[in-house]
């Protein structure tokens, strides 16, 4: 450890030791990550994966923390964090984004040149990298929809593209999930539209988001992926589980679909929560729920 953070120091990269991880999800909920590195270049972020191998430290790759559920006992090793690694670059109709540039930021700047495509994901908490690896969608849109190529840095340390056809894109999932491959950054192409328009779309998407989602409260989004043919939030209401608790995790009265943190709520609160319900909907409905939510940690 003492070599990883000798050469994290030596390159001017900025970390801190023992970082409570509930300053980086959006559940804010987890214990300490031994050391948390935050990445603002793929240079940066090629060396300080290169030096955590080399010195035998795992590692955990993250954006804004919104789909995590990190567990209480925290994360050991280092948690590299690729937030800092911003970016959209507008050529024409093809757009180039780095992977910790805010999908949010990513909509505002498509709108402001006139993109049409993306307004669906306005709103969406996370980064451009986690929603390619999750293949991230709403209101029926999603990222496979205008993604043309991604590059990405191998499990070896190589640096790779991959076009859209090769990257396995399916219903919130991805062949980085499987290939171990960090997302550096991703290529969309959109079509042309008026700005008045876009920026409606946007407003709509997120007066709809405000209207049905308990974005008053702390949370990781939905925490089941939907079943074929059903919602996971009518079934666990209709479970009679709505404003269920566990300590301080609860389902939503809003949307049945997200667990919230009401306050002070542990990993562990969480945990419990989502077995009961995965318990109870199976018991009624025989539908087995399948966590989309991402649990890390110790």
């Amino acid at each position: 450890m003492n070599g990883f953070i000798k050469l994290l120091t030596e390159n001017r990269i900025s970390f801190s030791e023992n970082e409570p991880m509930s300053r980086h999800t959006t559940f804010k909920i987890g214990g300490n990550a031994d050391i948390f590195v935050t990445v603002k270049t793929e240079e940066e972020l090629i060396l300080a994966a290169g030096a955590a191998k080399a010195a035998g430290v795992p590692f955990f790759i993250c954006g804004r923390g919104s789909d995590l559920l990190v567990s209480d006992k925290g994360i050991e090793g280092a948690v590299i964090c690729l937030s800092g690694m911003e970016g959209v670059a507008i050529n024409g109709d093809t757009v180039t984004v780095s992977a910790g540039q805010s999908m949010v930021g990513m909509c505002l700047a498509l709108q402001k040149a006139g993109l049409s495509g993306f307004e669906f994901a306005y709103g969406i908490p996370g980064t451009v990298g986690g929603a390619v690896y999750m293949n991230a969608g709403a209101y029926g849109g999603e990222i496979k929809d205008n993604i043309v190529s991604a590059r990405f840095l191998t499990a070896e340390g190589e640096i790779k593209e991959i076009k859209k056809e090769d990257m396995r894109l399916a219903y919130r999932t991805s062949i980085f999930q499987q290939n171990g491959g960090v997302i550096l950054s991703a290529v969309f192409r959109f079509e042309k539209g008026d700005k008045a328009e876009i920026f409606n779309k946007m407003e709509d998407y997120m007066s709809r988001r405000k209207a049905k989602q308990p974005l008053e409260y702390p949370s990781a989004g939905s925490v089941f992926k939907r079943p074929e043919g059903n919602f996971a939030g009518a079934l666990i209401e209709k479970s009679g589980l709505k404003g269920e608790r566990c300590g301080g995790a609860m389902v939503s009265d809003k949307h049945c679909g997200f667990i919230v943190n009401t306050g002070g709520a542990t990993c562990a609160d969480v945990m419990r929560l989502i077995e009961k319900i995965q318990e109870k909907v199976l018991a009624e409905s025989k539908v087995k729920l399948e966590r989309e939510v991402i649990y890390v940690g110790r």
